[in-house]
């Protein structure tokens, strides 16, 4: 189903619609949003998913025993080692 509606854009923005629409990107101005805001509906799930599995690793962390504990300098061990080899130390 396909809803009209009005929208208002800055100058600069109709532009870059037209821009677009001109370069044979999209089709029409009207794609052009709907492209865009299919776009920002991904980001949008992506960032959810992303804060649900950041939200999963923290609970999981703050259930690690003090004991389970990695000291930093073993932890960034390895990193340092590369970035050491990288330049040449």
């Amino acid at each position: 189903m396909t809803v009209k509606a009005t929208l208002s854009f800055t100058d600069r923005h109709h532009h870059f619609l037209t821009e677009k629409v001109g370069q044979g990107v999209f089709a029409t101005r009207s794609a052009t949003v709907a492209a865009a805001l299919e776009q920002m509906m991904q980001d949008e799930q992506e960032r959810d998913v992303a804060l649900a599995a950041l939200t999963q690793e923290i609970r999981a962390r703050k259930e690690t025993p003090r004991s389970a504990f990695i000291d930093q300098d073993d932890a960034f061990a390895a990193a340092r080692a590369m970035i050491g080899t990288a330049r040449g130390v």
